[in-house]
């Protein structure tokens, strides 16, 4: 579809159903024919609000309560030249209309013009053994970004999932709090040897409690070296000591067999 005017609905586009669960018992053909030509007429009524707003794509949010969409409702639809991308998630609406900078449509009585979204073409790709949607040239089109990760199976895809959120979120952190802070256990040694200062000074329960903090702080520095295969005593001495000397920002590189500065983001 070119020079798409894209809404995103979340209400459906097929018959309602009753709210509690009921059975409607038909006993003869000219009932049935009423029904029949009531839900016609209902999707009818609908489809022509919308194609009167100049909408000629869909987006409908995926519902458990009834089908977003029927054969009988495709079909109207395909005849006023409508695409129809039905079951998206409710959590990716969010996304979705912030990038088409348009607004959720909840109820077909509040579709308007201005809350469409529009682009230069909606087509649907395939990629590997699926298929997906691919909106191009959008208007105005939101501060977002889409990532598309491919794998070999679905275990690739949700490490690969996790490593990129992982980075997204030191990226976000570091954005939102600009500060940068030694890595490598650097930190923990830091406070560890200045609480230790400070238990010098306290009397009785307090120093002994603070100076059992501080040691307890020394484990990370320990922990990281013992996993990285090196020797965590002499690792661990050493930052100690470096660290007394005024290097506030000596850190364990793992890469390497002394303590050097290394850098992380917090």
């Amino acid at each position: 579809m070119e020079n798409a005017k894209i809404a995103v609905i979340q209400f459906q586009i097929s018959p309602p159903k009753t709210d509690i669960e009921q059975s409607i018992i038909v006993s003869d053909y000219t009932q049935m024919d009423r029904i029949l030509k009531d839900e016609r007429n209902y999707i009818l009524g609908m489809i022509k609000k919308i194609k009167a707003t100049g909408c000629n794509v869909l987006l409908i949010q995926k519902s458990i309560l009834r089908d977003a969409v029927t054969d009988l409702s495709l079909h109207y639809l395909a005849k006023a030249k409508i695409l129809v991308v039905k079951d998206v998630e409710r959590q990716e609406i969010e996304f979705t209309t912030n990038t088409l900078n348009c607004l959720p449509i909840a109820n077909i009585e509040h579709f308007r013009t201005e809350k469409l979204g529009h682009a230069g073409l909606v087509e649907e790709v395939s990629l590997g053994d699926g298929k997906i949607v691919k909106i191009t040239g959008i208007k105005d089109m939101g501060r977002t970004t889409t990532v598309l990760v491919r794998g070999s199976n679905q275990l690739v895809l949700d490490e690969a999932e996790r490593s990129l959120h992982d980075a997204l979120c030191v990226v976000r952190c570091l954005v939102n709090k600009r500060f940068l802070i030694a890595g490598g256990g650097a930190p923990e040694i830091e406070l560890s040897r200045q609480l230790g200062a400070w238990a010098k000074v306290l009397h009785g329960m307090e120093g002994y409690c603070v100076r059992s903090f501080a040691e307890a702080l020394e484990v990370i520095p320990y922990t990281l070296a013992e996993n990285a295969g090196l020797n965590p005593i002499a690792i661990v001495t050493e930052l100690r000591n470096r660290h007394a000397q005024g290097e506030i920002n000596a850190g364990i590189n793992v890469r390497k067999v002394r303590s050097q500065t290394s850098w992380r983001r917090m």
